[in-house]
């Protein structure tokens, strides 16, 4: 059988097989579209203007790998004027992240771009390894979603960005709208609508450097469900993670539903949905020594912090208060 030409530009071999669209394209025909397809992702939802500060989450895998070199051959090709940022954080695995953090730190030197890293440890006096060994690995990953999400906000604030870009792919979202599962600091993701297999063979074929092994922690997550779940779906119908994400984007919340009023954190000054915000009461949770008090029901909480040998309020770390960026 004779070489596939190329169903773009009917000239090269095709050496790829699209996953999202099914199409035979050549390499430069498939970085090409797959580079497009972003930039009318960031075009059509006017994503940014000229002059904003954009900080791009880095955490030295694939998709923040290639979101970081994305973002900045767009952003000269294009010329959208922004002035951008790799912001990273430092959860403290041990194995896991430190070594995905040295991968950070050559992006930076190859894509010429300044760097943040800011800890756990700095921001809640815990790391995750602590975390785990005092909670095991039942709920640590919401004790790292939540510390992450306000550690992204934090590190923003401190580069003074109006703006953060994070590397979730139409995987990651189609995942969440099956989860059923807003922010201080605006967040987008120009990869919505990028496959996560093209984008691996995006990285592979630009000989990307990034880090490849999942976090320690996670192979019993719940997401790992939703993914599973999710290929088994895609397996019979590739057009089924744009379709979902399609469907989560038509959700409507009926006028009559009455939504939670946002507040601001007593102790942090985060955003939040109570008193206290998430991170501030589990933090106060491992602080006590009862790590479960953020995630348990109200009523169990409080008989759980009266038998507890109290430390003093003194006695316990506590979250600096949050600032929101000047340029906001």
């Amino acid at each position: 059988m004779p070489p596939r030409v190329c169903q773009l530009c009917t000239k090269a071999r095709a050496i790829i097989r699209r996953p999202k669209t099914g199409d035979h394209v050549c390499k430069e025909c498939f970085f090409t579209v797959f580079e497009t397809e972003i930039h009318n992702t960031i075009q059509d939802a006017q994503l940014f203007k000229r002059g904003d500060r954009v900080a791009i989450g880095a955490s030295g895998g694939k998709d923040s790998t290639v979101l970081a070199y994305v973002m900045k051959t767009l952003n000269e090709r294009y010329k959208y004027g922004l002035e951008m940022f790799l912001l990273s954080i430092d959860e403290g695995i041990t194995g896991y992240r430190d070594d995905s953090l040295e991968t950070v730190k050559r992006n930076q030197q190859q894509y010429d771009l300044p760097l943040k890293v800011l800890s756990y440890k700095e921001l809640y006096g815990w790391t995750m390894d602590a975390i785990v060994e005092q909670i095991g690995r039942k709920n640590n990953c919401t004790f790292c979603g939540v510390f992450r999400r306000q550690a992204l906000d934090r590190g923003a604030a401190a580069l003074n960005v109006q703006h953060i870009v994070t590397g979730h792919n139409a995987d990651d979202i189609a995942e969440t709208v099956l989860m059923n599962s807003e922010d201080t600091i605006r967040r987008s993701k120009p990869l919505k609508y990028a496959y996560e297999k093209e984008i691996v063979m995006y990285a592979y074929f630009k000989k990307l450097d990034y880090f490849s092994t999942e976090c320690i922690y996670s192979p019993d997550a719940y997401r790992g469900h939703a993914r599973a779940f999710l290929k088994s779906l895609e397996a019979a119908r590739p057009s089924v993670i744009i379709d979902i994400i399609h469907s989560g984007e038509a959700f409507e919340v009926a006028q009559d539903v009455r939504i939670k009023e946002q507040r601001t954190c007593s102790r942090c000054g985060y955003i939040a949905s109570n008193e206290l915000c998430k991170a501030c009461t589990l933090l106060e949770g491992l602080e006590r020594g009862i790590p479960r008090m953020g995630i348990r029901d109200g009523k169990r909480n409080k008989i759980e912090i009266e038998l507890a040998d109290q430390k003093p309020d003194s006695e316990m770390r506590t979250i600096p208060m949050f600032k929101l960026p000047s340029v906001l």
